[in-house]
């Protein structure tokens, strides 16, 4: 992801209700709630509205989500139209939970495991546009 000024973070711990498979597999379209969630606050960030979603161009899922992992989702502006705002989007692993070695114990992990990554474009049109350049 390039440098700009406008990058978003979130991180969250999947629970059972998150997990909708056998196995407590995280459905993927998880992930693509917490872009959704990442992308208003960079909305709101740079225009002071929060937008609306208008399209992926690319999703990619690459890895599994569990309950009980720990997600952290960033995303950042990386190009700017009149009204559309096309962004980036990486959700990585960071904390696993470690059921073989007792009930409550986890692992941060040394380097996050990427599960999932998107490209999107949001609209905010210009006549609630309140911060844009």
């Amino acid at each position: 992801m390039s440098e700009t000024p406008y990058k978003s973070m979130i991180r969250l711990r999947m629970s059972t209700a998150d997990a909708h498979y056998g196995g407590n597999l995280v459905d993927g379209a998880k992930m693509l709630q917490l872009f959704g969630d990442v992308a208003t606050e960079l909305l709101i960030m740079h225009d002071g509205d929060e937008g609306l979603f208008k399209a992926y161009s690319s999703i990619e899922f690459m890895a599994p989500v569990y309950a009980g992992d720990y997600i952290e989702a960033v995303g950042e502006i990386t190009r700017v139209g009149n009204s559309s705002r096309e962004m980036t989007f990486e959700a990585r692993k960071v904390i696993v939970p470690r059921p073989d070695l007792c009930p409550s114990a986890a692992d941060i992990l040394e380097k996050p495991i990427v599960v999932c990554k998107a490209v999107g474009t949001c609209v905010v049109p210009k006549q609630v546009q309140r911060k844009a350049k």
